[in-house]
């Protein structure tokens, strides 16, 4: 039914393009609610600030609970390519249902302490008030993002990618639009909603995303969601797996809370310019993730078929295809480096701070790309105390006391974003050497 995979540009392109588009939907639809809300006529600079911090924690808390994302797929992958699909059947509705019910006591938990939550990003006055009420709402979309993170998942396990991609436009166009009508509103008949406005266009876009996924899964996979007992024999591993994540994911945004923190205290001019520099950064990141995913899917595929080969070959292609990606990326902005910035801003404080760091921001691509892409494989391996480790290490070693050094003498946006590349710099830099002393000689 399947064939023994074959790494070729067409076959790692045919995966990975749908993979791009399904993966900038995500940093688009924030990206749009920072233009937007960075465009209102009340307190622009406020409304982009509490954005900025909320939809950083909201992030933060999807990119923890959706690492069985790539546990998942992971899991799919490797037992494709030994032909046992059949082996954990009951596998997917398993962990999409352990998942839904923590990240309902998290949403819960999380609104009983939501202020204190936000003073500790140093938000005061109408910044917390805006970040509250943009979170309360936003809050409720949280377990269907993760639903459909998991759905990514069973389908890029399966090797294929243009489900997701169809998912994501969907969510991507209606976000958009009722971005448009919620936040500004409709003369007559829809009052502007300003943040809370964006907050709502998240949340009937992720249902919307949510349906089509249940959908998709139950037409077009092998799988059902139904949960059966026992549990499935790989769900241990599975959860292990996802736990390392986790840890990762959590120093991970250890890094982006103290980013936003310090940015915060410097000013709200200066969380509003880190605000539209870091959603840039996340649309980069998720444009190069989509060779990142593919070595997702294709790696733990390949380990699957004890193709090592193939695998090493994957590597330098992925590798290869990203820094052009990320190269182009950087050169069409550094092009428009000032037209970017007033499409987020018309305030010259916020402008003037952010073209201050924006070259850091492009000239770290290529170094991005490598390590998206090292990531992407190490997860696909199932390699993920690996990938726990680095993260500590990059995390607190790494970029906290390069920020703090930065923060003594006085750097501020310049100091953050020199900790974000030497950050990037330790995790692509361990990923090349481990991956090249463990699969080097494996692929002769």
């Amino acid at each position: 039914m399947y064939k023994e995979s074959s790494i070729t540009f067409k076959g790692i392109n045919k995966l990975a393009i749908p993979a791009i588009i399904s993966g900038i939907a995500e940093p688009l639809l924030s990206i749009t609610d920072t233009a937007i809300v960075g465009n209102i006529q009340n307190h622009p600079t406020e409304a982009l600030a509490a954005v900025g911090i909320a939809g950083s924690f909201i992030s933060a808390l999807v990119w923890i609970l959706a690492q069985t994302r790539s546990a998942i797929s992971a899991t799919i992958a490797k037992y494709l390519g030994a032909k046992k699909l059949d082996e954990i059947a009951t596998l997917p509705a398993q962990i999409i249902g352990i998942n839904i019910g923590v990240s309902i006591v998290i949403s819960l938990v999380t609104l009983f302490f939501v202020n204190e939550i936000f003073q500790l990003y140093n938000a005061q006055g109408l910044i917390l008030n805006y970040a509250v009420a943009y979170f309360k709402i936003r809050v409720i979309g949280f377990p269907l993002t993760l639903f459909v993170f998991s759905a990514f998942g069973i389908f890029r396990g399966l090797q294929n990618t243009f489900w997701p991609m169809i998912i994501s436009i969907v969510g991507a166009v209606l976000n958009i639009g009722l971005d448009f009508i919620l936040v500004y509103g409709i003369d007559g008949f829809i009052n502007p909603m300003n943040v809370e406005g964006a907050a709502w266009a998240s949340v009937i876009s992720q249902v919307v995303m949510a349906v089509f996924s249940l959908i998709l899964i139950i037409k077009k996979t092998p799988f059902r969601l139904k949960i059966i007992l026992p549990f499935n024999k790989e769900i241990k591993s599975l959860l292990s797996i996802s736990f390392n994540l986790i840890i990762r994911a959590v120093s991970l945004n250890v890094a982006l809370y103290f980013a936003n923190s310090y940015a915060t205290k410097y000013g709200d001019s200066y969380i509003a310019a880190q605000t539209i520099a870091f959603q840039i950064w996340l649309f980069f990141s998720f444009f190069i993730d989509g060779y990142a995913s593919v070595g997702n899917i294709v790696s733990g595929k390949l380990l699957g078929e004890k193709n090592y080969k193939q695998m090493w070959k994957l590597s330098i292609k992925l590798s290869r295809y990203s820094i052009v990606i990320a190269i182009l990326l950087s050169l069409v902005c550094g092009i428009s480096y000032f037209s970017i910035g007033a499409l987020f801003s018309q305030e010259n404080e916020v402008l003037k701070l952010f073209y201050s760091i924006f070259w850091i921001v492009l000239i770290m691509q290529p170094i991005n790309a490598i390590a998206f892409v090292f990531d992407g494989i190490f997860k696909g391996l199932a390699e993920a105390a690996t990938l726990r480790n680095l993260l500590l290490i990059a995390t607190f070693l790494g970029f906290l006391p390069v920020l703090l050094i930065a923060d003594y003498f006085n750097l501020k946006l310049y100091g953050i974003w020199i900790a974000f590349a030497i950050w990037m710099i330790i995790r692509a830099s361990v990923l090349v050497v481990k991956f090249k002393r463990k699969y080097l000689h494996k692929n002769t």
